[in-house]
């Protein structure tokens, strides 16, 4: 089924970089657990945005005034929840993973591969090939730094309280860094060396400030230490 076009409780529209703003809600039916979605402005004026948040009227106003919504980028079949909605309400053209098309085209038929994404100077689509999901994640360059999005390869969620916290700490899931969460790992890793290989590279990146995941907090601090420390860990 088709989820409607439905406001959960997203936060203030936070600018993280020039041209480069994020939402975070609650995930639907999983209490304590976030999620984010990013609003990347491309050179030509268009808004890329990573995962779809729906919004309350105002807030979508305030959106529109940042530029021309464009794109969708949905990085991997499990990101895809409101994206119909999202992409259907702002006339977005739709952008996902190729081994995940035909999960994601049974909610959002008219999706097309990255490949197919228009090419901008500022944004890399780097793809986990090493994940079933050929997870989609965006290097995004900006005046002050690059900045390194993604969905689940890399995720920055604190310890949370009460009982699902304890749960999501159990399972792996949340951490005192960023980090490659083990569930994920079990569900979706397919070949861990090329995990390695793409996190290893990224690292390398020159002048990689801030890494944005859809899952935790925003991390600015020494970003390409980190994604070695993770790919090492693999």
């Amino acid at each position: 089924m088709v989820r409607p076009w439905t406001v959960n409780s997203p936060g203030a529209l936070v600018e993280i970089e020039d041209g480069l703003w994020c939402v975070d809600d609650t995930v639907p039916g999983l209490d304590g657990a976030t999620r984010r979605m990013t609003i990347v402005r491309r050179r030509d004026g268009g808004l890329l945005f990573y995962n779809a948040i729906p919004l309350p009227d105002a807030q979508l106003a305030e959106v529109k005034k940042l530029g021309t919504p464009a794109q969708l980028f949905i990085p991997n079949q499990f990101h895809m929840l409101d994206a119909h909605a999202f992409s259907k309400r702002l006339g977005l053209r739709v952008y996902g993973p190729l081994i995940g098309l035909p999960a994601i085209r049974a909610v959002v038929p008219e999706v097309q591969a990255f490949s197919e994404l228009p090419g901008d100077a500022d944004i890399t689509v780097h793809t986990v090939d090493g994940f079933k999901t050929g997870e989609g994640c965006l290097l995004v360059r900006r005046p002050k730094g690059a900045v390194f999005l993604t969905a689940d390869v890399v995720c920055n969620a604190a310890h949370g309280p009460g009982f699902n916290g304890f749960m999501m700490k159990l399972i792996g899931f949340t951490g005192s860094a960023p980090k490659l969460p083990r569930p994920v790992r079990l569900r979706v890793g397919r070949n861990m060396q090329l995990v390695r290989e793409l996190l290893e590279r990224v690292a390398g990146i020159e002048n990689l400030k801030t890494l944005i995941p859809s899952h935790g907090d925003v991390f600015r601090g020494d970003v390409p230490a980190t994604l070695r420390s993770i790919a090492a860990s693999l």
